[in-house]
């Protein structure tokens, strides 16, 4: 009997660890959790406008007021990339069941140094593939990733990867890239810093208002 119980004991502890180490492994737990428990209080309404991503989106706060019209629901969250959508798309796309995805992410696999453009279209595919399987009816919106002025360096990469996406999607139906890169741009082709709050990286005013220009002509009614 003694044995049963240490037996018992050390399967308990073993669940505990990897329990503990499954949340800290995983990063922005916390925020997908607050979306999920949100979830349960109150859950979307199904065949709604589904906007995920980084945190471009996580910090469009009153993105509701820029379509007016639309059933929107913004699960952006922390400084994702493309690899923390794959890990959490059973958790925050595929269960509203929404009509639409719209995805911003990339730019900051990209600022991570060391991907290249052809990293980041896999990844993307990946998440494509596994949205299109959960979700075969929902029409999927890309919005390139944008050229941040305190990320001028990657931009290269960036042009690169948004060629890469937009000819892939071109192969899909019920796909859309929009292009928000090129109306962030100078004449001179470098980053319109007016467009961008103090750090240069997350966008203003002025720059929600360029994406809701590019976007709205593409939601579905």
């Amino acid at each position: 009997m003694r044995s049963l119980h240490l037996l018992l004991l050390l399967v308990c502890s073993i669940c505990l660890l990897h329990s503990c180490s499954t949340k800290s492994d995983r990063p922005f737990y916390d925020e997908i959790q607050a979306f999920k428990n949100s979830d349960k209080q109150n859950f979307p309404p199904a065949n709604a406008i589904l906007f995920v991503g980084s945190s471009s989106f996580r910090l469009w706060k009153d993105i509701n007021t820029y379509f007016p019209g639309y059933t929107i629901i913004n699960r952006g969250f922390g400084g994702s990339g493309l690899n923390d959508l794959i890990n959490y798309e059973d958790d925050i796309i595929s269960p509203y069941n929404p009509k639409q995805v719209v995805i911003y992410c990339g730019e900051n696999d990209i600022a991570a140094g060391n991907v290249t453009a052809t990293d980041v279209l896999q990844r993307f595919t990946e998440l494509f593939n596994m949205i299109r399987k959960d979700l075969p009816q929902a029409n999927i919106v890309y919005v390139s990733v944008k050229p941040s002025p305190s990320r001028e360096k990657y931009m290269h990469v960036m042009e690169d990867a948004n060629i890469m996406i937009r000819q892939f999607l071109s192969s899909y139906p019920e796909t859309v890239y929009v292009d928000v890169y090129h109306p962030m741009l100078d004449r001179e082709g470098k980053p319109r810093p007016e467009l961008f709050k103090e750090d240069s990286l997350h966008m203003n005013e002025k720059g929600y208002a360029i994406w809701r220009d590019a976007i709205t002509p593409h939601l579905v009614k």
